[in-house]
């Protein structure tokens, strides 16, 4: 299982494979066309309530992610829509955030590498 993480502004690669926008929202000052994304999946995105009290606060970052996995374990269909996507090659998290390391992508991914079957 091959899933990267790659910010919205990086340029497209096709070593990225199936390229998923992960995000509640379009990512600033972004073309559609220029983006080249296989999907947008804002509904896997956390809940606007979770993702204001994060604030990208390295300091929250566990409790995010653990309040993060919670709302997860209840999207069950969004989730495995990306693990079959992994089916086919590569899958890649696209997202805006400018923490490359506190970021709902990177808590997917831990998410989809915990629970896999």
């Amino acid at each position: 299982m091959r899933i990267g993480l790659k910010r919205a502004y990086a340029k497209a690669d096709p070593a990225d494979g199936c390229r998923v926008l992960i995000d509640r929202v379009w990512p600033r000052g972004v073309k559609k066309e220029d983006l080249r994304l296989d999907d947008w999946l804002r509904e896997i995105a956390p809940s606007a309530g979770l993702r204001r009290w994060f604030g990208h606060d390295p300091q929250k970052w566990d409790e995010f992610k653990r309040r993060y996995f919670r709302e997860l374990e209840g999207k069950k269909e969004l989730v495995e829509s990306l693990r079959a996507r992994l089916e086919d090659g590569p899958l890649t998290l696209i997202y805006a955030a400018r923490d490359e390391r506190h970021n709902n992508a990177a808590a997917l991914k831990e998410f989809l590498i915990k629970t896999q079957t």
